[in-house]
């Protein structure tokens, strides 16, 4: 069985058919759900809420892995433990106090996340990797779907993935912008665990198969 996670992204989910789209997750092969929650303050656009996730929490039957692009994120580890949320992301670039707030999303009993934007360099997590059990690298500027995968991302995996071994850290890597069937695999092959898709598997005409296919690429 493939060790390859596939979290389809339900930014890019039809809002007007939100329960099929996530019965459609349920039935595949996927791994999580990924809900990102925008504050368009952190990220210049505004996504989904509670109440979002909540309803999809609700009839989801597979983990759900939210990531926050949001300033003071700590405001709402307790309410997103409270959703039912399995794996909570926060960003390098919007916490003050890292260690202490990946340690709170732990003791609530949920993995912690850390997410690095495409310009910082993974060397930042050398003092904070052996506490995280993820880490997500944004393959594109975060804030909207859509956008082209970043290239340079092949080898901040690597990197990143050198810094893991080094310290010995249990961390997963997570990859989350512009991937799709034609760099899955170089992903994989590069390090990475984990892959979010939006586009490539919402837009597809049968969604169920891309994910499988995202699964075993590599």
């Amino acid at each position: 069985m493939s060790q390859h996670l596939i979290a389809p992204s339900m930014l890019a989910a039809d809002f007007t058919r939100l329960g099929e789209e996530v019965g459609l997750v349920n039935q595949s092969v996927a791994d999580w759900f990924h809900l990102d929650v925008m504050d368009g303050v952190f990220v210049p656009n505004i996504s989904f809420g509670m109440p979002v996730i909540k309803s999809i929490a609700r009839v989801a039957k597979k983990p759900l892995d939210v990531h926050l692009m949001i300033v003071q994120p700590e405001r709402y580890f307790e309410t997103f433990r409270d959703l039912g949320v399995s794996y909570l992301s926060i960003h390098y670039e919007a916490v003050t106090h890292l260690h202490r707030a990946v340690h709170q999303i732990k003791e609530l009993g949920m993995k912690a996340g850390v997410v690095l934007n495409p310009h910082t360099p993974v060397s930042v997590l050398e003092e904070i990797i052996t506490e995280a059990d993820f880490v997500l690298l944004m393959s594109v500027n975060p804030g909207f779907g859509g956008q082209q995968f970043i290239r340079a991302t092949y080898d901040k995996i690597r990197r990143l993935k050198k810094l893991i071994q080094e310290k010995g850290s249990p961390a997963l890597i997570e990859i989350d912008g512009g991937v799709d069937l034609n760099n899955a695999g170089k992903l994989f092959q590069a390090g990475a665990d984990i892959l979010v898709a939006g586009n490539t598997v919402f837009s597809a005409a049968d969604p169920v198969a891309t994910i499988a296919s995202l699964k075993n690429a590599g």
